[in-house]
């Protein structure tokens, strides 16, 4: 697997994912994520023998299917700890368990959501505090959503997303496209959500 790098920044999370993103190991992932289910439904001894179930055994097997409740969210500092150095909240990382990049993505569309999307070149933040793409990931990482590895899977999720809909380039470079908006960025993250969220991750 690809090793995380020593400087955690905006351009060294795009770079990592480009990387990633071309390992044999991420494309077999790729190449998997979008497998379906049979076409065939269940044959009519299938609905034979579900009819036979008990009804509770049936309410019972549907509940325990169901996914278990979100943990409850911590809070994101207020709007002054989004322009304070990310470093500072490096406390916040203390006992947390890893997720999955589907899970991180969400943190990082949190934060551009509160705290705001900016497109300028490779900047943490820009002076309200507001994200780009790699920086709201970034910061999801330092808030303790998520280790160094899941932040450049999902990164490379975004670096699959874009070139499914067809940009060659790296997030940077789409981030701050002349006429970008923050309902496209978000737009981004959700479709990358679904994806890394429909291949397991």
């Amino acid at each position: 697997m690809y090793s995380t790098p020593t400087v955690l920044a905006p351009e060294a999370v795009d770079r990592a994912a480009a990387q990633l993103y071309d390992t044999a190991a991420w494309q077999e992932i790729v190449r998997r994520w979008d497998t379906t289910a049979p076409a065939q439904g269940p044959g009519p001894q299938e609905w034979r023998r579900l009819l036979s179930v008990p009804v509770d055994e049936l309410v019972a097997t549907a509940l325990g299917a169901l996914p278990a409740p979100p943990p409850r969210e911590r809070p994101l500092p207020g709007r002054l700890g989004a322009i304070l150095p990310d470093r500072l909240h490096a406390w916040r990382r203390i006992g947390q368990p890893d997720l999955r990049p589907s899970a991180h993505l969400a943190h990082a569309r949190r934060v551009l959501v509160e705290w705001g999307w900016q497109n300028r070149p490779y900047r943490l933040r820009d002076a309200r505090g507001a994200r780009c793409l790699c920086g709201a990931l970034l910061t999801a990482h330092r808030l303790g959503h998520g280790s160094a590895d899941t932040m450049n899977r999902s990164a490379a999720w975004i670096v699959t997303e874009l070139r499914a809909q067809g940009w060659t380039g790296l997030i940077g470079p789409w981030n701050r496209a002349p006429g970008r908006t923050a309902e496209q960025a978000l737009a981004l993250i959700d479709a990358t959500i679904r994806r890394a969220a429909h291949a397991g991750e």
